[in-house]
């Protein structure tokens, strides 16, 4: 019994501990697991994925991609840099990718700022703007730690806490599935669902600040989102599997607006490429 309530106590100490705050949000997550460690699983990871993948190295998309990636960027150091947190990014090493597969309409960006377009989705974007939306929105869930949260989720569901430690070191294959499955560049079953959806709400908010301060429009987020729907008629893109009613997700950002074009205005991007 004694030993009952002694790892109760440190499974309720080791997730006070591991609470962290959401940036522009505030909202609180369990993040078991270390950036440091997370980012090298993470970097990793991302390498054996591009390995795999038909990557561009050149060509007007990838220097879409780079450009609206490199805005959103400088974005995220000016907000940090406001609030006296950039060693919030000293784990980050940001890298933009494109994957050559017009078939495949999906983003996403693994922790430590490691982000993947496919050509596929570029169809859908239509502009540079709806892009940034996209972009913002994949970013916003690295800052908001959601593969962390995600994994941990996965790590305590799957493996339990006290096993924490082993899965981290003794079982890569799992955790490396968890870690994909976290970035979104995997499938998301089970307890993970609905905790996703509030992930995707929070990326939406997050993203649109980050698109506006980089100095895109924020009203590009509402028509790309419609135009993504009506994919597929009435089995729309994997990648919305988890995301909020379209409806719900198309008023919410609506509110935002206005929001979103003040922080472009409170937290002014020097030299970003597009300006409104």
């Amino acid at each position: 019994m004694k030993k009952k309530i002694l790892f109760s106590l440190l499974v309720i100490a080791l997730i006070v501990v591991a609470c962290n705050k959401t940036v522009f949000t505030g909202r609180k997550s369990l993040n078991l697991i270390p950036a440091g460690e997370l980012n090298q699983m993470s970097f990793a990871e991302y390498k054996s994925f591009l390995s795999q993948n038909k990557t561009l190295t050149s060509g007007k998309d990838v220097d879409l991609v780079k450009r609206v990636g490199n805005d959103i960027k400088a974005a995220v150091e000016v907000y940090y840099k406001s609030k006296n947190l950039q060693g919030d990014l000293k784990n980050f090493a940001w890298e933009f990718s494109v994957v050559d597969d017009p078939n495949t309409v999906n983003a996403f960006c693994m922790p430590g700022g490691k982000v993947v377009v496919y050509t596929g989705i570029l169809k859908v974007t239509q502009n540079e703007d709806a892009l940034a939306a996209v972009m913002g929105h994949e970013i916003a869930h690295a800052l908001a730690n959601h593969g962390n949260e995600r994994m941990s989720q996965g790590l305590v569901a799957q493996l339990g806490l006290s096993s924490l430690q082993v899965a981290l070191s003794q079982k890569p294959s799992q955790t490396n599935d968890l870690l994909l499955a976290a970035a979104g560049a995997g499938t998301q079953v089970g307890i993970l669902l609905p905790f996703s959806r509030k992930h995707e709400s929070e990326a939406d908010e997050i993203g649109l600040y980050l698109m506006s301060m980089a100095g895109y429009n924020p009203s590009a987020a509402v028509p790309f989102w419609d135009r993504m729907n009506k994919m597929g008629g009435s089995r729309p893109p994997e990648f919305l599997s988890t995301h909020p009613d379209p409806s719900k997700r198309s008023q919410r950002l609506k509110e935002l607006e206005p929001k979103a074009r003040a922080y472009a205005i409170r937290y002014p991007v020097p030299g970003s490429s597009k300006r409104k």
